[in-house]
């Protein structure tokens, strides 16, 4: 019969549990998570596996909106390297147009926006969409209000989150999104 020593038991236990996700980290990845689109269809977040994405909720009526030409040239600028921008349009603030259409129509017309959008979407709170219900599970984290920006890295996971003075040119977002862009999966 064989024998199984103490010391490899424990040696095997021990490392399961560093093998094991972090407290509070599921198998859960952005992959998981598809939208309505702002257009018809459906945003698959799984078509941008192995890229770094951050994800923006937005609002056409905001303080912050004019962030969107700034969102708009660093998904430009940083596609080419693995960076795709996915904009969130919200209600949850009271800023937003009442239409995907009319979201769009004002994306289109003022930022020449390119980058992926969904449909509006909730983003806080019980009735916040699957993906941002995640993020609030993994970093006990909610927007505060519009762009507000998650990051997420080539592996799907969260990286950070942000707020809406967390510029999209700014040394903050530069800095994470160069470290994210530098890692291959």
């Amino acid at each position: 019969m064989f024998e199984v020593s103490r010391r490899t038991v424990i040696s095997a236990a021990a490392g399961l549990l560093l093998a094991a996700p972090a407290l509070g980290q599921t198998k859960t990845v952005a992959w998981n998570f598809s939208f309505p689109s702002i257009e018809d269809g459906t945003l698959n977040l799984a078509d941008y596996r192995g890229r770094a994405l951050l994800v923006v909720n937005t609002a056409s009526f905001c303080g912050y909106t004019y962030q969107y030409e700034g969102l708009e040239k660093l998904h430009a600028r940083l596609g080419g390297r693995g960076l795709t921008v996915i904009g969130m349009p919200s209600q949850d603030f009271e800023q937003e147009s009442g239409s995907n259409a009319a979201v769009k129509a004002f994306c289109d017309a003022t930022f020449d926006v390119q980058f992926p959008m969904t449909g509006i979407t909730h983003v806080k709170g019980p009735p916040a969409n699957a993906f941002y219900q995640w993020v609030k599970a993994e970093r006990h984290w909610e927007p505060s209000w519009n762009f507000n920006k998650v990051l997420i890295g080539r592996d799907g996971r969260i990286i950070e989150t942000y707020g809406s003075t967390d510029e999209p040119d700014g040394p903050v977002l530069t800095h994470a999104i160069n470290d994210a862009l530098s890692v291959t999966v």
